[in-house]
């Protein structure tokens, strides 16, 4: 593991790096204070209007995710720290302040729950406000299979970075944001990735490990399935380069390998090989297993590639590794010009892709910056749907009066089975939106009451549970929205009930969390069901109690119970703590209407 560094502090790290891509490509401006970098708004992009395209994730996977801005590609990459995700807040000001909304947004980013969370409570917030907005989570990986991945599902690696090579051409050639959003879908779904790598990497201004922990590869061994982020694969493996790239193919393409068969690719399918550079990896060396991959694909698989693309992508850092990707090519039915492989050739002005930057480019007026436009609530627009908010207030306190009494409750018992945290992070939240209630001045619109809690949980509740209720919340706003009809109308249980549903639809792409999984989806869920079939209230919130107490006896499938504590010390007499501080919330609620 290599631990020596030009440059140890991680910050000024990041962000000088950010920054020159604005000096090696003059069309790109930077948001530092966001760690946004974004396109200028010139007038290939104010007096053409086109779909932007947002995607990020932590930091040290360069060129990915801010290289791929520019021309032909992103509309604007955010950035976080060093293999972690930028906040909920920075994504949002990248949609709100940095890009094009006219024709929509689509913010993709790569399948870790991080960065699944936090893109996703950006783009609720973003569709809450008013704006065409889709999100997708790329999964492109089949070194962890099913089992392993379980409900998380495949992580993105370096074959999803097609993905947005694909979509960034269909953006720029006028495509509409359904299309966008469908040619990411598909092109994904026909992606099968799996790296390898030699070692770990060793992350700037962190302690050198110790050399005896599991963190050090043994030298004569290869880790196959490595991720991006330096978690481990599927096993590890002592053999040379033609047996490493003969396990790594027959987990993308072995038809028998039904943990892994995502994508049936066979003889005679157009393809697309991918190879991309981890960062440690010599150009010269990266040849040689290029070659390889590609000699055993002809020769074992009877599959001769129509492109080969290699180069350095989507890294780890300095990573000692390679991730080999296939693309299997089909109708996309969007017309001439843009097929799959049409639109991987388009050309681009991206430093992370392999196009050069234009001279047109470069002697353009490249001063313009996007400024900054309102992201407050003022930006919001306004519905139809009616609330008193007094009664709203009354409502809210009694279930937020009830979560604050419950915490020392919930604490305890998610100091059994998680972190601590969960019942000291519900009060807070709680606590400052009951103090934001008390400032008065509550709107009678219903989306805006909404909008008004939602910024008070997003700054002041912390970890999963406080991603969760955000984008919930943030969905709510939308769903309320769906139920203007136009003209004035008091919001009832009905209106509730299916904006409601509609966040638990939203809810469902950024978690895979349903009734059984021991989470606080098993109060959430009943309590929607049960409004939604009955209009009572109070017969809803029995069912969210019902189905938190249920949890006691479920063994958990998602988050840190999976791993924290011994089964038998906490089942069938622990709920999940996430699912009794809601019932405490939505039982109260009820007694307040």
């Amino acid at each position: 593991m290599q631990t020596k560094h030009f440059i140890d502090d991680a910050t000024h790290l990041v962000s000088t790096a950010l920054n020159s891509l604005t000096l090696t490509n003059p069309s790109l401006a930077f948001d530092a204070e966001n760690k946004i970098v974004y396109r200028r708004p010139d007038k290939n992009l104010t007096e053409k209007p086109k779909v932007s395209i947002i995607s990020g994730g932590g930091s040290g996977h360069e060129p990915g995710f801010a290289g791929f801005v520019g021309k032909g590609l992103l509309t604007a990459g955010v950035a976080g720290s060093i293999f972690a995700s930028p906040s909920a807040e920075q994504v949002r000001r990248a949609i709100l302040t940095r890009v094009p909304t006219d024709k929509g947004v689509l913010v993709i980013t790569m399948n870790y729950t991080g960065d699944v969370l936090n893109f996703g409570m950006a783009a609720e917030k973003a569709k809450a406000s008013g704006i065409a907005t889709e999100f997708y989570a790329i999964g492109d990986d089949v070194g962890v299979g099913r089992k392993k991945g379980g409900k998380v599902g495949r992580r993105g690696i370096g074959g999803g970075i097609m993905v947005l090579k694909t979509i960034g051409a269909l953006a720029e050639a006028g495509g509409s944001l359904s299309e966008v959003y469908g040619l990411a879908k598909q092109v994904a779904g026909n992606i099968v990735s799996v790296g390898a790598s030699l070692e770990h990497v060793h992350v700037p201004g962190r302690a050198i490990p110790d050399p005896n922990s599991d963190e050090i590869i043994p030298t004569e061994e290869i880790e196959v399935g490595m991720g991006i982020h330096n978690e481990p694969g599927s096993h590890r493996v002592a053999a040379s380069l033609p047996e490493l790239i003969k396990i790594i193919l027959g987990q993308m393409l072995d038809p028998k390998d039904e943990d892994r068969h995502f994508v049936d690719i066979k003889s005679g399918d157009q393809t697309v090989l991918f190879i991309n550079n981890l960062g440690g990896v010599s150009m010269l060396e990266l040849a040689g297993i290029l070659n390889e991959i590609h000699t055993q694909l002809k020769e074992d698989w009877g599959i001769t590639p129509v492109r080969v693309i290699s180069g350095t992508f989507l890294t780890s850092l300095n990573g000692m590794g390679f991730s080999a990707s296939l693309l299997k090519l089909e109708d996309t039915g969007l017309g001439a010009g843009k097929s799959m492989l049409e639109l991987l050739d388009a050309p681009s002005e991206a430093v992370g892709w392999a196009a050069a930057i234009s001279t047109s480019t470069w002697d353009a007026d490249n001063s313009a910056t996007a400024g900054d436009k309102s992201v407050g609530t003022g930006a919001v627009k306004a519905s139809n749907l009616t609330i008193d908010p007094q009664q709203a207030q009354t409502a809210l306190k009694a279930g937020l009066d009830k979560v604050i009494a419950a915490e020392p409750e919930v604490t305890k018992y998610d100091t059994i089975v998680g972190d601590g945290d969960c019942g000291i992070g519900l009060k807070r939240g709680a606590e400052y939106v009951l103090k934001d209630l008390a400032k008065g001045d509550l709107p009678t619109d219903a989306v805006a009451f909404v909008n008004r809690i939602v910024p008070v949980v997003e700054n002041h509740m912390d970890g999963t549970s406080g991603a969760i209720y955000a984008i919930f919340l943030n969905a709510l706003a939308a769903g309320l929205r769906e139920q203007d009809t136009g003209s004035s109308s008091k919001v009832d249980a009905k209106t509730w009930a299916a904006a409601l549903k509609s966040s638990l639809q939203a809810l469902g792409k950024y978690t895979p969390a349903a009734v059984g999984d021991r989470t606080l989806l098993d109060a959430l869920i009943p309590f929607v069901e049960t409004l939604s079939s009955t209009g009572d209230v109070n017969k809803a919130a029995e069912a969210a109690r019902e189905g938190a107490e249920k949890t006691k006896s479920l063994k958990a499938s998602l988050g840190r119970t999976v791993y924290v504590g011994a089964e038998e010390e906490w089942l069938g007499k622990v709920p999940d703590p996430g699912a009794w501080g809601l019932q405490e919330l939505l039982t109260g609620l009820a007694s307040g209407i």
